[in-house]
């Protein structure tokens, strides 16, 4: 499920995996390397998990282009919820900064997951980032599909 804003996002996916290994997901880097990307890119992470701690995210296209996301963590309740900024490194990315909230709800075996990211600029970016979101949650959906 998924709604829209101008200026925000919000999807949400059950995964069929328990709370803590779907939280593990979202911040270890080995396993945010298997799905943190929309289909099709390779993947590097670093992640310092601490308020204050920075991640970055280097996605690389099949045909080579690269795409980094940035961002602080401002929120951090394991295994419930994380708050980050989130923003690019590339050159004609750099001029914005958004915020990403991830919760994370025990649904009896399976794991509620509900992205919301925020204060895009204009509705074509929003746009972009949920054709984004969506595969990368296809991606970390498939990891724990049966």
């Amino acid at each position: 499920m998924a709604t829209m804003t101008d200026t925000s996002l919000r999807l949400t996916r059950t995964i069929r995996a328990d709370l803590a290994t779907v939280f593990e997901a979202w911040t270890e880097p080995a396993q945010l390397n298997r799905w943190s990307a929309p289909e099709g890119m390779t993947i590097e992470t670093e992640v310092d998990l601490r308020i204050g701690g920075r991640y970055r995210i280097r996605m690389k296209s099949p045909d080579g282009e690269i795409f980094t996301a940035v961002g602080e963590y401002q929120e951090i309740d394991r295994p419930n919820r994380l708050v980050y900024t989130w923003g690019w490194e590339e050159t004609g990315n750099d001029h914005y900064e958004t915020k990403v909230t991830v919760e994370f709800f025990d649904r009896g075996g399976a794991t509620e997951v509900v992205v919301t990211h925020e204060l895009f600029p204009d509705a074509d970016l929003a746009g972009e980032h949920h054709e984004g979101w969506t595969s990368c949650l296809n991606r970390l959906e498939g990891l724990y599909a049966s």
